[in-house]
């Protein structure tokens, strides 16, 4: 399981209205008054891509996971109901899917990065992670170097894909992309790909659930989760950060943490 976060201020930047490509001017998220604007009245929208559980995924009709409790205290902080909208992964780490205001917030077990950062800001990291290899038992390969002439999935726009893409001419595999997560581990499942690498905490979720396949391998590559709110938006992102600071000091965090994960954080 990850480690427990340290939780970072955040720097903020001056908040700022950007205008998406080829779209029409975006919505200030701050008004003349300086208060925050939403997308709707009474309602935090939150761009998120289905499924990827524990994190986000659908249950009896009802959109659930560890990220959507999360920003549902968020929610709760600020007054709001949440509102779950769900988009492609790329459109939501491009920053496209919060400049052209499809929503106010991302939350998407999106790993913070440079390029990402560029896109958009983060809130303070509020889980860490690591990439794992994913194969079917009857093909228990244990590592990457095993895969060589061998297809390997990887989830379209992931840092997965990265760490894949960044090891490939050293270990000689075909990587074959996917648009969700779901894809990706049903083609372990059907042999489609002889492995799959993603976030760790979702393809363990999956084997546990899915006993015909295991988790042989995990990659230890320093990336933390954050929520993602358009760039220059300071005043949003300090409310975010907030929660998440209320929620570790008095043990929402860690509750929510054990009931997706079955276990507090170390």
């Amino acid at each position: 399981m990850a480690r427990r976060t340290t939780w970072r201020a955040l720097a903020l930047l001056p908040a700022l209205a950007l205008t998406a490509a080829g779209c029409a001017q975006s919505i200030a998220p701050v008004g003349a008054d300086g208060e925050l604007q939403f997308k709707e009245p009474g309602k935090l929208t939150t761009c998120t891509h289905l499924p990827y559980p524990p994190f986000q995924f659908d249950e009896n009709g009802k959109t659930v996971g560890f990220d959507v409790e999360l920003v549902d205290l968020v929610a709760r902080d600020l007054g709001l109901q949440q509102e779950l909208f769900d988009t492609p992964f790329e459109g939501i780490q491009s920053g496209e899917a919060l400049n052209t205001r499809k929503c106010d917030v991302a939350a998407a077990a999106m790993t913070i990065t440079d390029t990402r950062k560029q896109n958009m800001d983060f809130s303070d990291p509020y889980f860490d992670a690591k990439q794992a290899l994913l194969v079917s038992k009857k093909a228990p390969y244990q590592d990457l170097p095993e895969l060589r002439g061998k297809k390997l999935g990887v989830q379209l726009g992931t840092t997965g894909e990265e760490y894949a893409t960044e090891h490939k001419a050293a270990h000689g595999y075909e990587i074959v992309q996917f648009e969700d997560v779901a894809l990706m581990e049903n083609a372990v499942q059907s042999g489609k790909v002889d492995a799959a690498i993603n976030d760790n905490g979702v393809v363990l979720d999956f084997a546990k659930k899915n006993p015909d396949t295991e988790v042989t391998g995990e990659y230890s590559t320093g990336e933390a989760y954050g929520i993602g709110v358009q760039k220059g938006n300071a005043q949003l992102a300090a409310k975010v950060n907030e929660s998440l600071r209320k929620a570790q000091e008095s043990g929402e965090y860690d509750r929510i943490y054990e009931k997706w994960f079955g276990q507090a954080p170390k």
